[in-house]
């Protein structure tokens, strides 16, 4: 654009509109309002054609009413609410810096060099996002996932889906899942088109399957100079706008923050003496969840529980638009706060500014203007324009006080006080002489405030006071100081401005916007009595200028000129500071003044200054917020149409002298107010909750009237929450602030500053501001530690089952801590018997100690915090089901024993106790013996002296009579169940991964199976756990003798048949033989011949082995060497072959 065209509005290219085609067809159509594209303006005379049709769309009208019930949860919140958190999570080397700086740019048209800790940009004119990129390792991980109101996962596309994307969906199903987006990257790198489709298509069913059906998968497709397209950025931040936060149960009852700032205020005294004591921190943060009390304990993530030594709230540093009210027309509004990622020049604490100087960028001596140091300061920040201001001074504070003046406007002589008519005339020469009278004009009583709106470059600005006087440049004359005027041409509040900038001085908040927006809160007020009102009286024609420009105003106008219910007042009527309800006004009229020295006139401006009471002033300035309306719209005078009677408001009747408001007439009021907000609220809701369209609108009425029942139901209960809500509210805007926060506590989105003391000395060394600081508040009675049951499952994507008594870091609520959980399982009558591992596919009950949480709280176990050694870090999922001081959990132990002395049906049993004292506390337990006899335990056995086992010096103690259903043998085994009590360990060790640095790996308690494999010990093995292969000897039972006399009488089937003969021999060859001596030799002789025969045949046995194995050996040699003669002539016979057919193809 040429310079000389600057102001002129360049024409745009028209809209053509179709004039022939499908579309103008289309529109032809809907114009002439036919059946097939016209709107149809009787609902009623176009039915259903089609019973089906109409049942469908019923049922889906239902379901549309239906899914929009629900279980109402009061909002707690009041005021604006905090920054809508944006957690960008995905392996390393997806783009999650990239992705965050480009949506910062596209927010703030600001670039972001380094992403580190939470950013905060502001997004729209009531909506807030706070960009936090998520560490990879799983603390980060989990911390993150606490906090996320919406969670954008990047997914490599070229890569896949990776491990670390599933583990962080599992946290948060645990914790609470917020929103989900997915992000695919890395598109660029597919060649081929159908490829890239297909494995879209792919990575969207996959991610569908994970969370749900229909679930959002966004697309980047490549990178363009290092960025992302801006296109697809700024779709990526329209989808980010319209998401609304889920409220989750946990963080509404319990108060956290994310600190965006942390500063160690120790003294650098006890530091010096003592590098390793305790430090004393300060938290910013946006205060979320529920309303923070003074008194709260909190937890900081990887470093433990601590008192708030202080909890502050300071003023928003990144305000939204509709909520800072600019108080001139050049003030600029603050699109972004990341104090860690050193974006901004001032940083404002409740009792300090810090200004960030680039120290390579400025020289801080006093130089001449013309000099090299001084062209080398061009273009710098705010900060370095305070400092060199603060070195510039040349006056006193009482002489600045004594020489200042007013300047209405830039082209206006100076409307100076009586007092400093001399001293100004002198002042004003010397000013001329050095050429600087407006920046004295400006600068007034405060250099330091005002040190904001100068440069480094030495140029002046000349500040317009409204449109309308931007728009008569021509009746402006030019100043007689030397100073050479330009146009410069901007886009500001959705329309284009023109700003006269002088070629010595030149504002710097129109190329600087990270410095506050309170940080020129004087020079602000000077801009503002410049565009009030001129010093000779012009006030109406100001207001002549004002109805001329109506169409130009903006919100920054209205503040600075005469509100428009104010505009027809009379020149000589003053405002009436009785009327409380009055709007404030900045336009002075030059008429005359009121007696001042009347002290009852005295008495009603007193709550105006500082030594005044405040507190009705800011409660009406809260209602107004909060309500959308002003006091006298509420509070005012009304009239009753019925009745004719005129209430008058609590003013009107204080003004009057009148002794006061009726306590009905209040009533009145108030449930009018309550009243309206409620219809407010549940218009509200059924304008958000309406999803018909099409052809279901004609349908609307009929199904409202068939939902009446449970809509009905439901919106009056909303109604009932939000009345209750407004009438809290209410109540607590009657007390003053101190008052009101130590009822209610801080509110959230309040931007808080929380003081801590007795902090390791480790936070404040390892520090890493990429890594979050959540800051948690401890509800009542979890600072407690007891016995928690937990219902846990193991992950299926976990290899190894979990064993009893094995370490695991558990993560409920806002802490991590190690412990070891014992397993059980809930038996028919309710006993809880312990599990040694935890059983596949199902859930079980784990009981641990550790600091108590409520009910319902999410629990996520993990076996390993490192990063790289298991492929899947996630070990089990759960949630509380209770907690207890004693642990309930029981185990299944076997007494067995054998019998020692048997009658008829009892027996004394011996080996199943170790005293008589076991026997009495068993008396009457149910025994069994293997073959199925039952028992009972009677009392313990006396035995006499000369009994059998006394005699073989064996154990008498513990011998226990019991008596069965049947007699027992001597080779039965008798056993009883019994259940102990498993003692669960006291063990809970704090995760403090915040205390060391970050690249080093936490370690607690290692499991028996690290142990012995870090020192190399083989398992024990123990031969009671191997199992046996049972060995039954075959019994041999005795034939039943029938007696002969009882034979003849039993039937031929049960008679007994012949048996075979015995091997017993006749009488004959049962005598023995007696040899004498001769037949004695003769019998040894045969005796050794037959010894010399098999002593023979085994020495030839063994010879003809020997000869076997040699022969065996020499068989195989020559095996070997026929097989390798074979080969060689295999492989002569393959190569002629081959020569042959080589020959042949020639």
């Amino acid at each position: 654009m040429a310079p000389g065209d600057a102001g002129v509005e360049q024409p745009r290219k028209a809209h053509r509109v179709a004039k022939s085609g499908a579309k103008a067809r289309k529109k032809g159509k809907g114009a002439a309002g036919d059946d097939e594209g016209g709107e149809r303006k009787n609902p009623k005379a176009f039915a259903f054609r089609s019973a089906t049709k109409a049942k469908r769309l019923q049922s889906r009208s239902a379901e549309i009413e239906q899914r929009r019930l629900h279980v109402p949860i009061m909002d707690r919140s009041i005021g604006e609410p905090p920054p809508f958190v944006v957690v960008v999570q995905g392996p390393p080397q997806v783009g999650k810096s990239l992705l965050i700086k480009c949506l910062v740019k596209h927010y703030t048209k600001q670039n972001l060099s380094d992403v580190r800790g939470p950013i905060t940009v502001v997004s729209g004119k009531s909506r807030r996002v706070q960009f936090l990129e998520c560490p990879s390792d799983i603390n980060g991980m989990i911390d993150a996932a606490k906090i996320a109101d919406l969670a954008l996962l990047l997914i490599d596309g070229s890569y896949g889906f990776e491990m670390d994307t599933f583990e962080f969906l599992n946290i948060m199903q645990v914790h609470g899942f917020p929103k989900v987006m997915g992000v695919l990257t890395h598109l660029d790198q597919f060649k081929d088109v159908k490829k890239l489709r297909k494995t879209k298509q792919r990575l969207k069913h996959r991610f569908w399957a994970e969370i749900k059906e229909g679930a959002k998968l966004f697309y980047l497709s490549g990178l363009i100079h290092g960025k992302y397209t801006k296109r697809e950025v700024h779709n990526l931040a329209r989808f980010i706008s319209v998401i609304k936060p889920i409220p989750l149960s946990w963080r509404m009852a319990h108060p956290y923050l994310l600190a965006d700032r942390f500063e160690d205020v120790t003294s650098s005294e006890s530091v010096r003496l003592n590098r390793k004591c305790d430090r004393k921190i300060t938290l910013y943060g946006y205060l979320r969840g529920c309303n923070m009390k003074r008194g709260t304990k909190v937890h900081i993530t990887g470093a433990g529980d601590f008192s708030l030594s202080g909890v502050t709230s300071l003023a928003d540093p990144c305000p939204l638009p509709s909520a800072a009210k600019k108080r001139g027309l050049r003030d600029k509004e603050k699109l972004f706060y990341a104090p860690m990622s050193g974006l901004g020049d001032l940083l404002y604490d409740k009792d300090a500014v810090y200004i960030n100087i680039n120290d390579h960028l400025v020289q801080f001596s006093n130089t001449d203007d013309n000099s090299a140091s001084k062209k080398q300061g061009k273009g710098n920040d705010v900060g370095v324009a305070l400092v060199k201001t603060l070195q510039n001074t040349k006056y006193s504070l009482d002489e600045k006080l004594d020489q200042s003046f007013i300047n209405f406007f830039g082209r206006r002589p100076a409307a100076q006080s009586e007092d400093s008519d001399m001293t100004g005339n002198a002042i004003s020469s010397r000013q001329n002489d050095q050429g600087e009278a407006n920046i004295l004009a400006q600068v007034g009583g405060n250099n330091l405030s005002s040190a904001g709106t100068l440069e480094s470059n030495g140029h002046s600005s000349s500040e317009c006071s409204s449109d309308s006087e931007g728009d008569n440049d021509d009746d402006i004359q030019p100043s007689d100081h030397g100073v050479d005027l330009r146009e410069e041409v901007e886009f500001c509040n959705g329309r284009m401005r023109r700003k006269a900038v002088s070629a010595n001085f030149q504002d710097v908040d129109d190329g600087s916007d990270n410095e506050d927006d309170s940080h020129n809160e004087d020079s602000d007020d000077d801009h503002l009595s410049e565009g009030s009102l001129s010093s000779d009286g012009s006030g109406e024609a100001l207001d002549s200028e004002l109805d001329n420009d109506s169409g130009e105003e903006d919100s920054s106008d209205e503040e600075i000129f005469v509100p428009k219910g104010q505009k027809k007042q009379v020149k000589n009527e003053l405002p009436s500071f009785d009327d409380i309800d009055a709007e404030d006004y900045s336009k002075f009229l030059k008429v005359e003044l009121r007696d001042w020295s009347n002290e009852d006139l005295i008495k009603s401006i007193r709550d105006r200054f500082v030594t005044g009471d405040w507190s009705k002033a800011s409660v009406r300035g809260r209602e107004v917020d909060e309500n959308g309306e002003g006091d006298e719209e509420i509070d005012g005078d009304f009239e009753d149409l019925e009745t004719g009677e005129v209430h008058k408001s609590q003013a009107a009747e204080s003004a009057a002298g009148k002794p006061g408001v009726h306590k009905e007439d209040e009533l009145k009021v108030e449930e009018l107010r309550l009243k309206k907000l409620a219809l407010k609220a549940k218009f509200d809701s059924e304008y958000d909750g309406s999803d018909l369209s099409g052809e279901e609108v004609d349908n609307e009425k009929k199904s409202k009237r068939e939902q009446s029942d449970a809509g009905g139901y439901f919106d009056k209960l909303k109604e009932e929450i939000e009345l209750r809500k407004q009438m809290n509210i209410s109540e607590l805007n009657d007390l003053d602030e101190d008052t009101r926060v130590e009822i209610e506590g801080f509110r959230t989105g309040t931007y808080v500053r929380l003081e801590i003391h007795g902090v390791p000395y480790e936070l404040v060394e390892h520090f890493d501001p990429c890594h979050p600081i959540l800051v948690g508040g401890i509800g009542l009675g979890e600072e407690n530690t007891g016995y928690m049951q937990v219902s846990l499952k193991r992950h299926r994507w976990h290899r190894k089952v979990l064993k009893t008594k094995d370490p695991v870091v558990v993560s409920i609520g806002w802490r991590r801590f190690q412990t070891t959980p014992v397993y059980a399982i809930e038996d028919r009558n309710g006993r809880h018997r312990m599990l040694k591992y935890t059983p596949e596919h199902m859930h079980c009950f784990a009981m641990f100690w550790g600091p108590l949480a409520p009910p319902k709280s999410g629990v996520l176990a993990v076996q390993s915090l490192s990063s790289n050694k298991v492929p899947f870090r996630i070990t089990a999922t759960g949630w509380v089901q209770e907690f207890n001081n004693t642990a309930r959990i029981m185990k299944k132990i076997k007494l067995t024993g054998a019998p020692c002395k048997i009658f008829k049906k009892t027996a004394l049993i011996k080996g199943m106790f170790t005293s008589d004292l076991e026997v009495a506390r068993f008396e009457g337990a149910a025994i069994r013996t293997v073959s199925g006899i039952r028992g009972q335990v009677k009392k313990a056995a006396k035995i006499e002296p000369g009994d059998a086992l006394r005699r073989k010096g064996e154990n008498t103690e513990g011998i226990a009579r019991c008596t069965f259903e049947d007699k027992v043998l001597m080779s039965d085994i008798v056993f009883m169940r019994a259940w102990v009590n498993v003692e669960v360990p006291t063990y809970c060790n704090l995760v403090t991964t915040s205390l060391q640095p970050r690249d080093q790996m936490w370690q607690g308690m290692r499991t028996t199976a690290e142990l012995r494999k870090a020192h190399n010990i083989p398992i024990p093995h123990n031969k009671d756990s191997v199992y046996k292969g049972i060995e039954r000897k075959v019994r041999k039972f005795n034939a039943i003798e029938v007696p002969r006399k009882l034979q003849p009488l039993l039937p031929f089937k049960s008679k007994p048949k012949d048996r075979p003969k015995g091997k017993k021999g006749s009488a004959v060859d049962m005598i023995p033989e007696i040899m004498n001596i001769g037949e004695k030799k003769i019998h040894g002789a045969l005796q050794q011949l037959h010894l010399l025969k098999h002593e023979k045949t085994r020495k030839e046995k063994i010879k003809r082995g020997l000869q076997k194995k040699a022969h065996e050996a020499q068989k195989a040699k020559t095996d070997e060497i026929t097989r390798k003669r074979q080969r060689e002539d295999r492989r002569e016979r393959y190569r002629e072959e081959d020569k042959k057919k080589k020959r042949a193809r020639k």
